[in-house]
């Protein structure tokens, strides 16, 4: 009997630098594989920066573990007087963020459209 390989979730990040902020461009899959990767990288940012962004455009899912890594660097971000954007959410992040009231979180004191939420 032949197997299926299970394929290996990615996720790529690349960062951007402007003078104002960091911009970390997702593209992949965020879940319980591939936080690790995503915490190292953004961590460390937030006390070099100001503002990071994470760039949501080109990520196709995100399970629940991707959710909790996004609060904690969220928490992270507030604990080194820096700010965590979410930019580019496709319309299943956003009915994600949204149904988990997560959305309110990230965007207290700021516009709630600036996650574009339903």
């Amino acid at each position: 009997m032949a197997t299926n390989p299970i394929p290996i979730s990615e996720l790529d990040l690349s960062t951007q630098r402007t003078a104002d902020e960091t911009v970390i461009v997702c593209s992949g899959r965020i879940t319980s594989d591939t936080t690790q990767l995503l915490k190292t990288t953004v961590k460390p940012l937030l006390s070099d920066s100001k503002t990071v962004v994470l760039d949501l455009t080109n990520v196709s899912y995100m399970d629940s573990s991707g959710l909790g890594t996004i609060v904690a660097l969220y928490v992270s971000a507030k604990a080194a007087n820096s700010r965590l954007r979410l930019i580019h959410l496709n319309q299943r992040l956003k009915e994600l963020f949204s149904i988990t009231r997560l959305g309110q979180v990230l965007t207290e004191g700021r516009d709630p459209e600036e996650l574009g939420l339903p």
